[in-house]
């Protein structure tokens, strides 16, 4: 049985924060704390963060999707154009990481979020 796009996309969000917690979880085994540069100090990444942002990349990317397939034929190009863009833009993010083990993480996050979230909201767009 096929699913909606809305329960596709729900469940792309929930794979998204699942998997990126559980790289979390590895990555303190690992490494420990996961530490960032925030202005003159440190500040540890912590479970609640991890969920947050990925939910909240999920919803803003369901968001712009829903506006595309509103106002364009193209939506699933631009859209995904976009979601590329912007993965790419937040690897950016794990370079202020302290360690190379919290950088390498804090990118696989990312990038698992973006591999789930991106081909699942691409294929259940409605329009190409």
């Amino acid at each position: 049985m096929k699913s909606s796009p809305a329960t596709a996309r729900a469940l792309a969000i929930v794979g998204a924060v699942i998997g990126t917690v559980l790289i979390w979880v590895i990555a303190r085994q690992a490494v420990g704390d996961l530490t960032v540069r925030a202005g003159s100090g440190t500040q540890e990444v912590s479970v609640v963060a991890v969920i947050l942002t990925a939910a909240f990349a999920g919803l803003v990317g369901w968001g712009l999707l829903a506006v595309l397939e509103r106002a364009t034929a193209k939506a699933r190009t631009v859209w995904t154009v976009i979601a590329v863009v912007f993965l790419l833009l937040s690897l950016l993010g794990p370079l202020g990481a302290v360690g190379a083990g919290a950088k390498v993480s804090l990118a696989l996050m990312h990038l698992l979020a973006g591999a789930v979230i991106i081909p699942t909201f691409a294929r259940t767009s409605r329009r190409h």
